[in-house]
């Protein structure tokens, strides 16, 4: 399926060298998009850039880009709208989790989560904000996680952050309604990506939900997909999400009978 609302769109990706990040990059590109792809790795970045323009007609600028960095966040967004005019759409991907007990998490990850998963991703969205109402157009997309509908056990903090997340998505929805801006928020369940080297140390989360895990790739043409779109939230995969739902509905009796599935972290 091809998203023609993107077509010669400029579409801002934060955490774009791995993971579902480099394959949004690639959904958007295959639909005609021009991409600026922020991360902190540059040189995965230019290889990204390099297989993009090699494979579509599309622009691809790359910039080393560390979201925890919030004071420079400002002054990277004036750059970009200085040498592409316009941010159509902006994907907050950049994120990361540790799993651990509260009694064994060290502070530098509580900081590490929170800097990076909720107080980068708030400076990056201010820094379009402005933008979009004045065009009174434009997307913002936060990836958030399964994690902020229901939390469980080594997660504590990882879903405090995505918690934060989700609830900043919910208002400013609100607020970008008047404006005929779109926000999503993405809520996925456990990827198939890098990101479990860092959060799942010891490896047993990751065999324990192997067979469970999501294809990045084609949840990163769900989001693609719903671009420019009012689609409110992607919930993936369903079966996780009907799980939150009931514990909203039921908390005391879901953490009763899950209580053995939420500890195989």
């Amino acid at each position: 399926m091809t998203n023609q609302r993107i077509q010669q769109k400029t579409i801002v990706i934060t955490g774009a060298s791995g993971g579902l990040g480099e394959k949004i990059a690639y959904a958007c590109a295959k639909n005609g998009a021009n991409l600026v792809l922020l991360a902190r790795s540059i040189s995965k970045l230019e290889k990204i850039k390099t297989g993009i323009e090699a494979a579509w007609p599309v622009h691809c600028d790359v910039r080393a880009f560390d979201v925890s960095g919030h004071e420079k966040i400002p002054g990277v967004f004036e750059e970009i709208y200085r040498e592409h005019g316009n941010i159509d759409v902006l994907v907050n991907n950049a994120g990361f989790g540790v799993f651990d007990e509260v009694r064994d998490i060290r502070m530098e990850d509580v900081r590490g989560m929170f800097d990076v998963n909720v107080l980068g991703l708030i400076a990056c969205t201010k820094a379009v904000v402005p933008h979009m109402q004045k065009m009174r157009a434009g997307h913002i997309i936060n990836i958030a996680s399964q994690a902020a509908k229901m939390a469980t056990p080594k997660s504590s903090v990882y879903a405090a952050s995505k918690f934060a997340v989700l609830g900043f998505t919910n208002s400013l929805r609100m607020e970008m309604s008047r404006f005929g801006v779109y926000v999503t928020a993405v809520n996925p369940g456990p990827i198939a990506t890098n990101f479990f080297t860092i959060a799942d140390k010891s490896g047993t989360y990751m065999k324990n939900i192997e067979k469970l895990m999501l294809n990045p790739e084609k949840l990163a043409e769900k989001i693609t997909d719903v671009m420019f779109t009012s689609r409110r939230e992607i919930n993936a995969p369903q079966w996780m999400n009907a799980g939150s739902v009931l514990h909203t509905l039921f908390p005391g009796l879901v953490e009763r009978l899950g209580r053995n599935a939420f500890f195989k972290k």
